[in-house]
């Protein structure tokens, strides 16, 4: 979800609603309940300090308390929220993010564990941060995050995607007590979008008007998601088989007709009038202060200094490397003319590497990543000296989502285990996808990727498994394709590490159209090509890629700077230990240093090191 906020009052949402009762949608333990405050953590001894900035921060965002399993006890009123909607909101959120970096700053250090100091630096890190992108006066920030966007609505953001998602897959729908909570939110959905409205047409006041290509993509979903909404949105409680299920299915078909789609109509008029006014310049350059919100961020995404000409620099130099490993490949197995990128577009082309159309190869697409996902279980004991079980579901993208959404995505389940964690694969078509590809996707998304590494990051003390630093999330999924690899995923499939190279050299791609775009102003069209014809990345999967960088800017420029930061670290251990070096123990020390900037997975390797040479 992107950022929600707490204290939100619910009487102007229900007072639109006509004959909705506003006390039929609150129960009493949210009518009555209080959030329990917090003291200033200077007088909290240091584990107990950084839970209460962990929930200090969760009150702000309700709803990933909800995601994470922690909106229980104490909490329980949260999982009746999502918190202020738009710009109030986020001021509340910014205040005390502001609060709690000073407190974390001034907490005294002497005599923290290691995990500890990791823990205070990982805050302050991934609060400051935020704040600088809060400063800007457009835009969403994803406190502890990836999904940093200054479109509020747009393709690939906005409530319009992710409150559907969030009703049918994280809010709670088991027993009759979960009604109450799963109706009181849903009476807030018009608000959410309410403010999400205020919030756009401010930022069209100040300049900031998305690509005319995205606000297309975005106008098509937001028609279609109005026309589902009533599907969308009540299929959760109408399918629910609870005691009062049915009156409550009926009360949301209520709230969607008054409420929702008005407010979503709303929505598609300011993105239609935008439309009006819209070009086709693809980058943050186009935009009001695009230079300053692109290198912040650029460093949000790869927690460095990095500036935009150096990430483009060095993904042009990776792009190569990798394809020189290419070349002999495509050589041993009959491609011999032209370039790398010629070469794998003919590979593509290949039936034998293609799945079936329709249903059909959507059937073949489940059975390949449940094949794989089972082999790569089976390898886990020879990478890692500790191992965990995370419960996974392998599920389709949502229909109205795959046109706006990239080839997939996944992430651990909740920290309490009633979430499993998500592989999410987009098969709008099967062409989107290849037999060589797919298992290093699948090791990405799933095992030893992000539901891994996130089960890992679930055992941590809770502030570390809320705050996640791209280049290490996508970085670690990156090394996790390489693992697979070492561990002889390919070993009887030439072609499959063809995919897994492609895979890696399109993350350095990544790194130069990212930069190209909102740097370089390069067009949309200049990204496409430059996958295309570079890379020989498939047409259909680069054509949202590309529109993704320009609704997310600096977000793909994590993955590949994150890998080879791992990979960097890890040949320093080699250098430094020599013989006294261990595969499993460097990979089991990194993923229980947990999700943090690259700065702190270095001196995660500098303890392994020195431990190893006690």
């Amino acid at each position: 979800m992107r950022e929600i906020f707490a204290d939100f009052t619910r009487r102007q949402t229900i007072k639109s609603l006509g004959g909705v009762s506003a006390l039929a949608l609150l129960p009493a333990c949210a009518r009555n309940q209080t959030v329990p405050a917090t003291a200033p953590i200077a007088s909290l001894a240091p584990d107990a300090a950084l839970d209460s900035i962990a929930y200090r921060m969760l009150a702000h965002e309700p709803g990933r308390a909800t995601g994470l399993g922690v909106d229980t006890g104490d909490y329980a009123a949260w999982r009746s929220t999502f918190g202020t909607p738009g710009e109030a909101g986020r001021a509340a959120y910014a205040g005390t993010l502001k609060e709690l970096v000073a407190e974390a700053r001034a907490y005294p250090k002497q005599g923290l564990t290691s995990d500890q100091q990791i823990g205070f630096e990982v805050v302050e890190t991934a609060f400051a941060r935020a704040l600088e992108g809060m400063a800007m006066p457009y835009g969403d920030v994803a406190v502890g995050s990836w999904r940093n966007a200054p479109y509020v609505v747009i393709q690939n953001v906005g409530g319009y995607i992710d409150l559907p998602r969030f009703f049918g897959s994280t809010q709670p729908l088991n027993t009759p007590e979960d009604i109450g909570p799963y109706m009181d939110r849903m009476a807030e959905v018009p608000a959410i979008l309410g403010g999400e409205l205020d919030r756009i047409r401010d930022a069209r006041a100040m300049g900031v008007v998305p690509p005319a290509f995205l606000l297309d993509k975005a106008i098509a979903q937001m028609e279609a998601s109005i026309a589902g909404a009533g599907e969308t949105y009540g299929a959760p409680m109408a399918g629910a088989d609870i005691a009062g299920s049915d009156r409550a299915a009926a009360q949301v078909e209520r709230i969607v007709a008054a409420g929702i789609v008005p407010a979503l109509e709303a929505q598609l008029a300011e993105l239609k009038v935008q439309r009006a006014a819209a070009t086709d310049n693809a980058g943050m350059w186009a935009q009001p202060m695009g230079e300053e919100y692109y290198s912040w961020a650029v460093g949000a995404s790869t927690t460095t200094a990095m500036t935009p000409d150096e990430i483009h620099r060095q993904g042009l130099a990776e792009l190569d490397e990798i394809h020189g490993k290419m070349d002999p490949i495509l050589r041993e197995i009959g491609y011999t003319q032209g370039s790398v990128g010629d070469r794998m577009q003919a590979l593509s082309q290949d039936p034998r590497y293609k799945f079936a159309e329709g249903d059909p190869g959507r059937e073949e697409i489940f059975a390949f990543i449940n094949d794989r996902v089972s082999w790569i279980k089976s390898q886990m004991p020879r990478a890692f000296n500790q191992l965990v079980d995370p419960p996974l579901e392998i599920r389709r993208l949502p229909l109205a989502e795959e046109p706006g959404a990239p080839g997939a995505y996944g992430g651990a389940g909740s920290k309490d285990g009633s979430i499993p964690g998500r592989f999410w694969i987009n098969l709008r078509t099967t062409d989107l996808h290849r037999k060589y590809d797919l298992a290093d996707l699948t090791f990405h998304e799933s095992i030893p990727g992000h539901v891994w590494e996130g089960e890992f990051s679930n055992r941590l003390p809770l502030i570390r498994s809320i705050l996640a630093f791209n280049a290490f999330s996508e970085g670690w999924a990156l090394y996790a394709e390489q693992l697979a690899d070492e561990l002889g995923a390919y070993d009887d499939f030439k072609v499959g590490r063809l995919g897994y190279l492609q895979s890696l050299a399109f993350r350095a791609c990544r790194l130069v159209v990212d930069t190209g775009l909102h740097s370089k102003r390069w067009t949309r069209e200049q990204g496409n090509r430059f996958f295309v014809e570079r890379n020989g990345s498939k047409a259909e999967e680069v054509a949202s890629e590309v529109d993704r960088y320009c609704s997310w800017p600096g977000q793909a420029c994590g993955y590949k700077i994150g890998h080879s930061e791992i990979v960097r670290q890890r040949a320093r251990a080699q250098a430094e230990l020599g013989s006294a070096y261990d595969f499993k123990a460097f990979n089991t020390a990194v993923v229980l240093g947990g999700n943090a900037p690259l700065s702190v997975v270095a001196n995660t390797v500098s303890r392994y090191i020195a431990g190893a040479k006690a």
